[in-house]
């Protein structure tokens, strides 16, 4: 404890002193070195130097809180658990092995295969294995399939468990993962535990990045003290009770959000038919002003939380009781003019003739003067309580990203769900073995971030705490990491090909600045890491910009103009072909521009063009640069894994996405 306490001093000690530095640096860039006259790209520059310094802070604070946890106690018997294997189109021998293992838990449970690919040889190979087998029910014919989050959610309605382990197809669990976990749940107000991903196929150097201890280890761990550590997909035990909880009260919100702007619709559409149909008459005026009266009720009915059916329900009627009135009014005023010239039999009325359900069916038509209300009537008969467009009317599973993991449980910490982040491997995957397959992979858990930032930001988020917010924010922010970079490597390119300093001047002033900060950054994160060697994912976390730049174009594009992202499943086994250079054009480029300008540099200087210092410090950052995308080339060639390379679960690697590092 002493020493994970000095630890953690050290770790508090760096962090203030890397923002004080960062502070002091980027304050004196902004005020007294950006070079007005090149504005174009000396303020990109500054830009990107103070989205670091965020990002370093971000990193700061998820670290000020890092929590080692101590081992649960065993849990209680009587537990009901289901364990959940998602798949898709894997392998069967490869689902079947970890659906086997699952069999195996020690813990008393039930194993289901969900196969979202309705394959009739899986489902022959669970039956004989005597695992269940659950495929998407016929309410989801025609009816949006929400990738892995629509496949957990129709298990969801299939099964009882209290408790869910929830495993990737290729995630072979250990014997005792339940008994290691389950002792969490004693805190009732525990929803989620989440294990680190571990994989088997990847050897020390990791040249695809797959391992991540320090997101899975120091991050975990800090976004823990926070009560912030998330789902990652797999190797995870959630509470059913907390899902539903989840599903329900965001199903009302969603209602709720539509009538809401229903009516907000109608009250413009019954100020137009006021204008439009001024003359119509008083019957219709006065159907109108019934209807406006009948909206105010509505809006006031849902800001004091009346149930939301209900609320529709009452306006429905109003709006069909308007119609029918002024059928009423038109008809009593037929009856008055024939009556005014004898036309009509003493005694006799159309309204009675007619009867009620004439009537009924007269206000149903759109002939004028109903017209004006006609808008009003179909907005209100298109609000839809029961979700007909969806197979499940509640969602537990997050629906809104195409990774549900983190938008799930945000949504769990909004409710005031606590979750715990369990730092031992307890189950084994694969990871990807061609650069192809992790580039779809990487792609999909950025798009999916992004998509949860531009629809449900967690700054804004209600029931959030500030660290909470700034936890979910700070993977987020991660991801932006694309445009960064872009700028990273054009600045010096710029320099040394064209002269333009970024910087008004590579002063004593600049180094003494720069220098201790990037320096203090580079000891917290050594010292943070305990060891883990966290420089593959630097070097993806700039390697891969495109990756990152088209996840938030294309999150951006379907969130904002509901353009298809698509769902692919990352594949278990290596992609055939050659090395796909086509995949990586960008960064082959910007390495032959990098390579380009470093030597167009060292010929400007020794022709007395460039200024020695100036171009010594450009080519010594074009160096920088490339070492860390020199990796996406060594990806490509990689050839794969052979078991004899595998690593040891301790000497793993630090490596992956942009997320947090």
């Amino acid at each position: 404890m002493r020493r994970f306490l000095n630890h953690q001093f050290l770790v508090r000690i760096l962090t203030a002193l890397t923002l004080i530095l960062g502070i002091n640096y980027i304050v004196w860039r902004w005020l007294f070195s950006v070079n007005w006259s090149a504005a174009w790209i000396s303020v990109p520059l500054v830009m990107v130097e103070t989205y670091s310094l965020i990002d370093a802070f971000l990193f700061g604070v998820t670290m000020w809180r890092l929590r080692e946890r101590q081992t649960p106690p065993a849990p209680p018997e009587g537990f009901s658990v289901d364990v959940f294997i998602t798949t898709y189109n894997e392998p069967i021998d490869l689902v079947m092995t970890t659906a086997i293992a699952a069999r195996r838990i020690s813990y008393p449970h039930n194993t289901w295969i969900l196969d979202d690919g309705g394959r009739p040889a899986m489902k022959q190979a669970a039956e004989q294995a005597g695992i269940g087998y659950i495929t998407r029910s016929p309410e989801w014919e025609n009816r949006p399939r929400h990738a892995k989050a629509g496949n957990l959610n129709n298990a969801l309605a299939a099964t009882q468990g209290e408790f869910l382990l929830i495993l990737d197809a290729d995630q072979i669990p250990e014997p005792q993962i339940l008994h290691r976990m389950l002792g969490h749940f004693n805190n009732e107000k525990v929803a989620l535990v989440q294990t680190p991903q571990w994989f088997c196929n990847v050897n020390d150097d990791d040249i695809l990045g797959s391992q991540a201890p320090l997101f899975y280890g120091p991050i975990q761990q800090g976004k823990d003290g926070w009560n912030a550590a998330f789902f990652c997909g797999s190797n995870a035990i959630i509470r059913r009770e907390a899902l539903m909880q989840v599903g329900i009260t965001w199903y009302v919100q969603g209602v709720t959000a539509t009538v809401r702007q229903t009516l907000k619709d109608a009250d413009k559409v019954i100020l137009q038919a006021h204008s439009e149909h001024s003359a119509a008459g008083q019957h219709l005026t006065r159907a109108l002003d019934d209807l406006g009266s009948a909206v105010r009720i509505a809006r006031q009915e849902l800001r004091e939380d009346s149930p939301v059916g209900l609320v529709t329900y009452n306006f429905q009627r109003k709006v069909d009781a308007a119609a029918r009135n002024i059928v009423t009014a038109d008809l009593a005023s037929l009856e008055a003019d024939l009556d005014e010239m004898g036309h009509l039999p003493h005694g006799l009325r159309y309204g009675s003739l007619l009867g009620d359900g004439v009537i009924d069916r007269l206000a149903q038509r759109d002939w004028s003067p109903i017209g004006a209300i006609g808008p009003v009537r179909r907005m209100v008969r298109a609000l839809d309580v029961d979700r007909a467009d969806e197979a499940l009317p509640v969602m537990p599973m997050a629906t809104n990203s195409v990774t549900e993991d983190m938008a799930t449980c945000m949504r769990l910490h909004t409710q005031g769900w606590e979750s715990v982040y369990h730092h031992e491997i307890l189950a084994k995957g694969l990871a990807p073995e061609d650069l192809r397959t992790m580039l779809t992979q990487r792609l999909r858990w950025a798009q999916g971030t992004m998509q949860v930032f531009l629809r449900e930001n967690p700054l804004l988020q209600k029931g959030l705490s500030l660290g909470q917010r700034l936890m979910y924010f700070s993977t987020m922010w991660s991801y932006l990491s694309g445009f960064a970079a872009v700028v990273y490597i054009a600045a010096p390119i710029i320099f040394l090909c064209f002269g333009v300093l970024p910087v008004d001047a590579f002063s004593v002033d600049f180094f003494a600045r720069l220098l201790p900060f990037l320096i203090v950054n580079q000891v917290l994160f050594f010292v943070a890491a305990r060891g883990r060697k966290t420089w593959r994912g630097q070097q993806y976390s700039v390697a891969l910009f495109p990756t990152w730049i088209k996840a938030c174009t294309t999150a951006a594009a379907n969130v904002l103009f509901g353009r298809d992202l698509g769902f692919a499943v990352t594949p278990k086994t290596r992609q055939g072909g050659g090395p796909p250079w086509s995949l990586i054009r960008p960064q082959l480029i910007a390495i032959a521009v990098l390579v380009l300008a470093a030597v167009t540099g060292l010929v400007r200087m020794f022709t007395g063009i460039g200024a020695p210092a100036g171009t010594l410090v450009n080519i010594a950052w074009v160096g920088y640069d490339l070492v860390l995308l020199s990796v996406i080339v060594r990806a490509a060639l990689y050839k794969g894994f052979t078991p004899s390379e595998a690593t040891s679960p301790g000497a793993a690697t630090d490596g992956g996405a942009a997320t947090d590092q």
